[in-house]
C-alpha cells in the first residue's frame, strides 16, 4: 500500500514507530499527549488516539492512568523486527522489480 493511500492513523502510527525505532522515544520514555501530537502533526486528536490505541493493543506502550503513555520494554526491537519483515515481504519485491525493469545494476545502487 502506498503511503498516499494509507489511512491517516496508519501514517501517524508509522511516524511514532519510526521514532521508537530510532530512539527518539526510547524504552520507558513518555509519548507526547494525544493533543500535543495531534497539534504537532495537524491531525485530528481522535485519529491520533486511534494510532496510540493500536500501540497499546500491540503491547508496545504502557498506559499510566492520569500520567501518560510510555514506550514498553523491548518495543523498539519488536517494531524493528516487524518492520523488517514487512519491508522484505511487501516493499522489497516491488523495489527489486522496478530496479530490474529500469535496468539498474547493483553497482549503480552502491555508488
Amino acid at each position: 500500500m502506498s503511503n498516499a493511500s494509507k489511512p491517516v492513523y496508519l501514517k501517524l502510527r508509522d511516524l511514532i514507530a519510526a521514532a521508537i525505532i530510532d530512539g527518539t522515544y526510547p524504552e520507558g520514555a513518555m509519548l507526547p499527549s494525544v493533543r500535543a501530537f495531534a497539534a504537532d502533526q495537524g491531525a485530528n486528536p481522535l485519529t491520533v488516539a486511534k494510532a496510540y490505541q493500536q500501540f497499546q493493543l500491540d503491547g508496545l506502550v504502557e498506559v499510566q492512568r492520569g500520567v501518560g503513555m510510555f514506550v514498553a520494554r523491548g518495543a523498539a526491537d519488536r517494531l524493528r523486527r516487524s518492520e523488517r519483515e514487512a519491508f522484505l515481504a511487501v516493499e522489497w519485491p516491488a523495489i527489486r522489480a522496478r530496479i530490474e525493469r529500469l535496468g539498474i545494476a547493483p553497482a549503480d545502487l552502491l555508488a
